[in-house]
């Protein structure tokens, strides 16, 4: 096992190819883990090497080098490269946003799957041109922007790290046809001023995930930018996509589409058995795509993997033509003396105030009620966000159990290093307020709405 801190590099490429070459796995770190986050994760991989970026490396106690050691004294490896399908070749970490992180095991013939999905589902082709944006230690970079692209025999750009206000510099600069980014990502660009009107002509069309993005920003940035947003869902144990919107044919609002080539999709109750069209339960996924496990952790491999379905913890529904809608994630549900609530329905009716860049909502402990429901909000940049209109807006459109007790007005919402939003981290801000959430459960895993 070879673990990889680095920073978007083109060396973090060749080395995830050469470990590859030679049989071993990959751990991608994010390269602003602290010391104790990074010696877990090698710990608990067992990883023989760790590359980083240089000398001043924290002690592991694992042999450790930095990216330009490894360059200097590198020689060609003899004898063929290492094949073997079924061999591991990523270990991608989970979050770890609602708990300790586990590293999902994905073999090559997982890559090989999700890659030659998304090549179909994309028209991917040589002429194509990629730009990197998302972070190299997270499975949508690996996987779908360096794998799926260079399968394809395409380019891939790698952009410096993101500037909202220098990235349209650079996508004129370097004419991409398609990038991946997330609802985060997309809000910044589309609060840019009016008079950025960059010329988009070279994109096809660029994937949004990592969150479910609300039907009014995809619209608002399509019709200003000049090119589709795809909206997608997928997770890290599911090789990263599980559905898309079609780039060709109905784009349907506020879904994120049917299942990737190859792929089944059902709706579970709470007793396994499948549901049907407009009936909301757990989502569950089975193809060559599902991991092959958790490192390490077989009741929680077997808890997830049912009968070759992968059991996501995310709630959705199927319509009549097999487009899935999230509803929201079973752990994140809200219940407010017994009627059950998820954030996601109140996250849009907030995120539709023109003033509001971002919503979360959270479950709070209530003696009278079990929980009620507490909002974040942040401001778009130049905005200001009038709390008593939004609950006014919440008043129109939420019936009374769903609405906030209170909507609380943040500099900035918290994410993780991916752009995820962070409702642990939310617990810190309700500890001056009196508030407490409820106990965390042991997360499946990292969402993406997909990518």
């Amino acid at each position: 096992m070879v673990a990889l801190k680095l920073t978007n590099r083109f060396e973090f490429v060749v080395l995830l190819f050469a470990a590859w070459r030679l049989g071993a796995a990959v751990t991608p770190i994010n390269p602003a883990a602290t010391e104790t986050e990074t010696a877990h994760q090698v710990s608990d991989s067992a990883a023989g090497l760790v590359v980083v970026e240089d000398d001043a490396a924290p002690a592991l106690g694992t042999p450790t080098l930095s990216v330009d050691q490894v360059c200097r004294t590198s020689t060609r490896a003899p004898g063929a490269p290492h094949h073997d399908p079924a061999a591991l070749a990523l270990l991608i970490y989970t979050s770890g946003t609602t708990g300790v992180p586990k590293g999902v095991m994905l073999d090559h013939a997982n890559l090989d799957a999700m890659t030659r999905m998304g090549q179909q589902a994309y028209d991917v082709t040589r002429a194509d041109r990629c730009l990197l944006i998302l972070p190299l230690f997270h499975v949508n970079g690996i996987v779908v922007s360096i794998l799926m692209t260079l399968r394809a025999g395409a380019t891939v750009v790698m952009a410096e790290r993101f500037n909202p206000t220098t990235f349209f510099d650079v996508l004129e600069r370097e004419r991409p046809t398609f990038f991946s980014a997330v609802p985060t990502i997309y809000n910044m660009l589309a609060a840019l001023p009016d008079a950025v009107r960059p010329d988009t002509s070279s994109v096809r069309f660029a994937l949004c995930g990592a969150a479910p993005a609300s039907a009014d920003l995809l619209a608002r940035f399509e019709r200003r930018f000049g090119f589709p947003l795809i909206e997608a869902y997928g997770l890290s144990e599911g090789t990263c996509g599980t559905t898309t919107n079609p780039i060709d044919g109905v784009r349907k609002a506020g879904s994120v589409g049917v299942p990737f080539p190859g792929q089944e999709v059902r709706i579970l109750d709470p007793y396994g058995n499948a549901l049907g069209h407009g009936q909301i339960g757990e989502i569950a996924v089975r193809g060559s795509n599902v991991m092959r496990g958790y490192l390490g952790r077989p009741e929680d491999t077997a808890n997830t993997i049912v009968d070759g379905w992968l059991r996501t913890g995310d709630v959705g529904r199927l319509d009549g033509d097999g487009y899935l809608t999230l509803v929201g994630r079973s752990k994140e549900m809200i219940i407010r003396g017994g009627e059950n609530i998820y954030p996601k329905e109140i996250e849009d009716v907030l995120n539709g105030d023109p003033a509001v860049l971002e919503a979360a909502v959270i479950g709070v402990l209530d003696e009278k009620w079990g929980e009620v429901v507490v909002a974040f909000v942040e401001a778009r940049s130049g905005a200001t966000v009038d709390a008593d209109a939004l609950k006014a807006r919440c008043r129109e459109r939420l019936s009374g159990y769903k609405r906030p007790t209170a909507i609380h007005i943040l500099e900035s919402l918290p994410k993780n290093a991916v752009g995820k939003l962070d409702k642990k981290a939310l617990v810190d801000v309700l500890a001056g307020t009196g508030g407490a959430r409820r106990p965390e459960h042991a997360d499946h895993g990292d969402r993406h709405g997909r990518r």
